[in-house]
């Protein structure tokens, strides 16, 4: 599709002396008008001549220039203050469906990106605590943001932010010496060390000492004294990335880098000088801050040390964003970050704008919705949590069971297990990114683990079902290489529509990045599938005449391969039997 909006901006700029790279193309509302559309509107001013006229007199232009094209075949439409382009139905099938089974995996592959840094804060659990599925949705919005921009020819880089710091570790020091002996942390760390936190708020109430204790412990972990408290952090830190790494490993996600709020301990004095410098911060009853009432009204301010002179997690995320512009000078740097810390990205980004940093921009909270369970929040303190691996674990026993009964064989093969995780996982990750991402998510097991409708697995079946065509074809003698015939692209005349959305994946890829939003590339997957599942119950693709197998066959493919890449994208396996 690329080629052919190319040539048609070309041809636009060359009759109106406009810059075609300022020349946008958009899609007629009505899809029988053409294939793209160009608002004649932008040209009123320049020639002095109504929308309408304009579209009627480019017509005649365009169509003299792009009608002796063989190679095109575009048709100008003058149509009221628009004028449409319908390329040869041929022509727009060969580009299209052949264009994606040669590129394969790197169907949609640009280097637009230039190697431009694009530096992504994701995941980010917290240590000794369970990644539950809350968790989920940073981890798996930030991995398939990671994949797009690499494929459009950025330089992703993936930080797992783990909360490795903080007042919390006090408290849990301060259980540990208490309790410690009754938990079996080294067998079970995570369960252990969550009852042991909860069970730390429950008696600190009734026992105010606990909190002093706890107290203690954090100032000592911060002191840098390499003592008993820090040994017992390490040791927790280590526990709980062992078990985080389990659940990474399932949903096939990595990071380039691991760098907690720890990592960045020795440079706070650093970053606290680099901000006072630029003289934006201000003593406040004993507390260091930067005051962002300029930035917006009642807006509160961004504390950086408290009167004890120990640091926020302000501080530390001030720390990272330096770190990261010094090593990286990135084209983006995006948070992907619960909405519930909406206020704490606008304070750093208000502190930036303070200091008239021109990066300031490039910063980019990417917000989305809360994970709640049907009885409210979900709250670690509270112990009210679900476990992501029990999540991941239920999913895929539901798997189990459905391909079971629906291919016994499949079950019972070597890979039936296999297939069963791939399908498990898959419904989690794209029942979860088939959402606009700031919506909040009520977690109801009954939708989650849905094998109908809109669905993860429906999509991966779809991809089964058009492997499957293909195998037939090969095990026949009609697979292209075998029967040797030409396609007859007139045999495709009825999946026009069906065509144009395949070729509309790349800028489908383009926009999702740009616009930090997944939900565009699955629901773009589930429209496509129900345009391929259709087509298909209406046109018979193998035991037809050579050319006419050998086009849909070409269709086939090229749907199979979409399919599959939009799936790899998102993070879900595409099996190729079901």
């Amino acid at each position: 599709m690329q080629r052919f909006a190319t040539r048609i901006r070309t041809a636009i700029a060359s009759a109106t002396g406009i810059d075609a790279a300022e020349l946008r193309l958009e899609r007629p509302r009505d899809a029988s008008l053409g294939d793209f559309a160009f608002p004649c509107f932008v040209l009123a001013k320049q020639l002095k001549a109504a929308p309408p006229a304009i579209a009627a007199d480019l017509a005649d232009k365009l169509n003299a220039e792009l009608g002796s094209d063989p190679s095109d075949r575009i048709e100008a439409i003058a149509t009221g203050p628009y004028l449409n382009f319908k390329v040869d139905g041929a022509r727009l099938a060969e580009a299209v469906l052949f264009g994606a089974t040669t590129a394969g995996a790197d169907y949609g592959r640009t280097d637009e990106g230039g190697g431009k840094n694009i530096v992504i804060d994701m995941s980010s659990p917290n240590i000794a605590k369970p990644m539950h599925v809350g968790h989920l949705r940073s981890t798996i919005l930030g991995a398939a943001l990671y994949r797009m921009h690499e494929l459009l020819g950025y330089r992703p880089v993936s930080i797992n932010h783990i909360g490795d710091w903080g007042s919390q570790f006090g408290k849990l020091v301060a259980a540990i010496d208490r309790w410690g002996g009754e938990y079996d942390i080294q067998a079970d760390p995570i369960p252990a060390l969550l009852a042991l936190y909860v069970r730390f708020h429950d008696e600190a109430e009734a026992e105010p000492a606990l909190e002093e204790e706890a107290r203690a412990a954090f100032r000592e972990l911060e002191s840098g004294v390499d003592g008993q408290v820090r040994a017992t952090w390490r040791q927790l830190t280590e526990l709980s990335l062992a078990e985080f790494n389990k659940t990474y490993e399932r949903l096939g996600v990595e990071f380039d880098l691991v760098r907690g709020e720890a990592w960045y301990e020795d440079k706070l004095q650093s970053t606290l000088e680099r901000i006072e410098a630029t003289g934006v911060t201000e003593e406040s009853d004993g507390a260091r801050i930067v005051d962002l009432t300029s930035i917006r009204k009642k807006m509160a301010p961004c504390l950086l040390k408290k009167t004890d002179g120990t640091t926020l997690y302000a501080t530390r995320d001030m720390a990272a964003l330096f770190s990261r512009w010094d090593e990286f000078a990135f084209e983006r740097c995006l948070y992907v970050v619960g909405s519930d810390q909406k206020l704490h990205f606008e304070q750093l980004k208000g502190v930036l704008k303070r200091m008239q940093l021109d990066w300031e921009p490039r910063v980019e909270h990417v917000a989305f919705g809360m994970m709640r369970l049907p009885g409210g929040k979900l709250s670690t303190r509270a112990g009210k949590v679900v476990f992501l691996s029990d999540v991941l674990d239920r999913a895929v026993e539901e798997a189990a069971a459905v391909i079971a009964d629906k291919n016994p064989d499949l079950a019972a093969s070597d890979h039936g297990a296999e297939i069963a995780e791939q399908v498990g996982v898959g419904a989690i990750v794209f029942n979860d990114l088939k959402r606009e991402r700031i919506k909040d998510v009520v977690f109801q097991w009954d939708e989650v683990l849905s094998f109908e409708g809109e669905t993860g697995p429906y999509v991966q079946y779809s991809h089964a079902r058009l492997c499957s065509i293909l195998r037939k074809a090969e095990a026949s003698g009609e697979a292209p290489g075998q029967s040797g015939a030409a396609p007859d692209w007139s045999a495709v005349d009825d999946a026009r529509g069906l065509i144009l959305t395949l070729g509309r994946y790349p800028d489908t890829i383009r926009t999702a990045a740009a616009d930090a939003e997944p939900s565009h590339l699955t629901q773009y997957l589930l429209g496509l599938c129900r345009e391929v599942n259709s087509w298909y119950a209406n046109s018979r693709v193998l035991g037809e005449a050579p050319g006419t197998t050998a086009a849909r066959l070409a269709l086939v493919d090229a749907a199979r391969v979409v399919v599959r890449n939009g799936l790899a994208m998102l993070g879900v396996a595409a099996p190729t039997e079901m």
